[in-house]
């Protein structure tokens, strides 16, 4: 288990890495890699998967933010993603609305390309003006 924040964040974005390379893009060959970090300290990843059908593929953001409820989480702390070619891969808007369900607007996001990270930056920069769970409240 790493022992400090950087070693934390490395295991996050490395996580994202080996994720994106087992993504399911037989269509697009975009291969995208996600991992989040529950609250508990543990790290839950996901890959996107195409569907011949479209759009009823799946984003990699989505996928972990599962594997994390599915380990009884409900809190991410920080989130990298990883994906093929040289623009940024940052979260679609819809997966900006799903990782806001479950993180603070202040939340570390580290957008990351095959060889590691090359953005950070946080929730709030992607998703200004949000609109979470504690609107409801």
């Amino acid at each position: 288990m790493p022992k400090n924040a950087s070693e934390l964040q490395q295991a996050l974005i490395n996580a994202a890495t080996i994720a994106m390379k087992n993504a399911y893009a037989p269509y697009s060959q975009f291969q995208v890699g996600a991992a989040v970090l529950a609250e508990d300290g543990k790290i839950y990843s996901g890959c996107n998967v195409e569907n011949a059908a479209y759009p009823i593929g799946s984003c990699a953001e989505a996928g972990a933010i599962s594997a994390m409820i599915n380990g009884c989480q409900t809190k991410i702390t920080a989130i990298a993603v990883a994906g093929v070619g040289d623009k940024l891969c940052t979260p679609c808007g819809g997966c900006r609305q799903r990782i806001r369900e479950f993180a603070e607007p202040t939340a570390p996001v580290f957008i990351c390309g095959p060889d590691g990270l090359r953005h950070s930056t946080t929730l709030a920069e992607l998703l200004p003006m949000s609109f979470g769970p504690d609107n409801l409240s």
